[in-house]
């Protein structure tokens, strides 16, 4: 997500230019867990999306969001997977990336892969000139590990948003990637959408641009939602021209939050920026169509508060969930990206980062989101903290771990069940054959789950069968 303010860009501007590097660097040196779970249908239950804005101070809810029935997904959707970005498997040698792909391909994952930037060098670099070499590669290593295949339409060559025709510059790439494309060139992002869409013709899922960039430049004013839904209609007219069976969504916009506000989507956590869902609600009147509905965001606000605390925050991912839900008829909802740790420095130590993490995947299958991608901040070498393998022997890491399992038992048809624990520090989901419990302390706690005794370290995260 992004805000007005430079220094609270949520990841996009940093991340971007550091993406790009990864691919400059790469492009001048050369490139550098099982079956999922029971079918059925969760228990319908009241959605919680509005509630009255509160304190820091606020003691945090107990327990998440109470079991939604998800809406109508494919037949063994995953639900969980992630995005691939500057550096992936494919970006060291062979022998690595077949170990990577042994690794993610017991359990069927989504994996993401934008065309260009965060690991794809500009597909093309003059107009009708194709360049598939990058994400030929990104889509290679999906289809090696199993993965459930999709591609981001996003972000646009040089020559379409006003620069010059051929490979790009480095100082483009730190610059311009997020730029948009110029309205003259829409219809030539659109031709060249159809033309990933026409070449990738195993991919069946599209998202259209990445968080309305270089048409939201101040977070502070309205963003030009009408230059987006155009862009989205007529790439969504010719991709289904070429594939009628792909499935498009959009608009893949961030729910930021603040501290106070005027919007009717607030909680405990803040209040969404109201800018936000008058983007949203011009994109969704006035779109050609849609085949799911696509956000990402932050648990924290743009000032990186946590409301009112780390665990308590993650109830927005419920609550915008549930609004989406309600707004669109119940349309499957993508979070395409979500982030869960201040961006201000901030650094937690391994096992309160996963808590927070399965805590927040807890409140989307709780809310019924259909999918949750997992941004992956991959490295070649060193530390790699948040990485789901590793840099060195491609092992899942324990937050690839942490995907895979829920993957593995919480696929988006799986019949959940409320399931209680007796110390609301602990959260709990719970499926007939599997459940995962969460410490949401720096304290040991004991407590009953499920009709057990139980006994979780700090911000331990326990998988049991039931």
């Amino acid at each position: 997500m992004s805000s007005g303010n430079a220094e609270s860009t949520w990841r996009r501007r940093g991340r971007a230019i550091a993406s790009a590097a990864a691919i400059v660097a790469v492009t001048l040196v050369a490139a550098s867990c099982s079956t999922g779970g029971d079918d059925g249908r969760a228990t319908p239950d009241a959605q919680r999306f509005s509630a009255p804005p509160t304190t820091a101070s606020t003691k945090p809810e107990a327990v998440p969001a109470k079991i939604a029935e998800p809406p109508s997904v494919d037949p063994g959707w995953p639900r969980w997977g992630f995005t691939h970005t500057g550096v992936s498997a494919n970006n060291v040698t062979q022998e690595f990336e077949r170990s990577v792909s042994q690794a993610l391909s017991p359990t069927p994952l989504l994996q993401n892969q934008h065309i260009m930037g965060f690991g794809a060098l500009n597909p093309e670099p003059h107009p009708g000139d194709y360049y598939w070499e990058d994400l030929d590669s990104r889509m290679n290593l999906m289809r090696q590990s199993g993965g459930t295949p999709v591609i981001t339409l996003c972000c646009a060559p040089d020559w379409m948003k006003g620069g010059p025709e051929g490979p790009t510059e480095e100082s483009a790439w730190k610059e311009h990637l997020e730029d948009a494309p110029y309205p003259e060139h829409f219809d030539n992002f659109a031709k060249l959408s159809a033309a990933v869409a026409d070449r990738y013709r195993d991919v069946k899922y599209f998202m259209v641009w990445n968080e309305l960039k270089g048409f939201w430049k101040d977070h502070s004013k309205p963003a030009d939602y009408k230059g987006y839904t155009e862009l989205y209609n007529k790439v969504y007219d010719a991709v289904k021209k070429v594939r009628p069976d792909a499935k498009i969504g959009g608009p893949y916009i961030g729910f930021d939050t603040n501290r106070e506000g005027g919007s009717e989507l607030r909680g405990s956590w803040g209040v969404v920026n109201q800018n936000v869902l008058d983007a949203f609600d011009y994109w969704y009147k006035n779109k050609k169509g849609a085949d799911f509905v696509v956000v990402d965001g932050a648990s924290l606000t743009d000032a990186h508060e946590m409301l009112p605390d780390a665990f308590g925050a993650l109830s927005k991912f419920s609550a915008v969930t549930s609004w989406l839900r309600k707004k669109t008829g119940d349309m499957p909802i993508w979070w395409s990206e979500w982030y869960f740790i201040p961006e201000d420095g901030t650094s937690w130590p391994m096992p309160k980062r996963l808590a927070v993490q399965a805590a927040s995947m807890i409140e989307f299958a709780r809310s019924g989101a259909a999918t949750a991608l997992y941004w992956n901040p991959q490295a070649k070498s060193g530390p790699c903290d948040g990485c789901m393998w590793d840099p060195q022997n491609g092992a899942l890491l324990p937050t690839g771990k942490l995907v895979n399992d829920f993957a593995r038992w919480f696929p988006a048809e799986t019949k959940l069940q409320d399931v209680t624990s007796s110390d609301p520090a602990v959260r709990v989901l719970a499926q007939p054959r599997q459940l995962v419990m969460v410490n949401t302390t720096e304290k040991e706690v004991s407590a009953t789950v499920d009709g057990k005794k139980v006994t979780l370290q700090p911000y331990e995260v326990k998988w049991s069968a039931r």
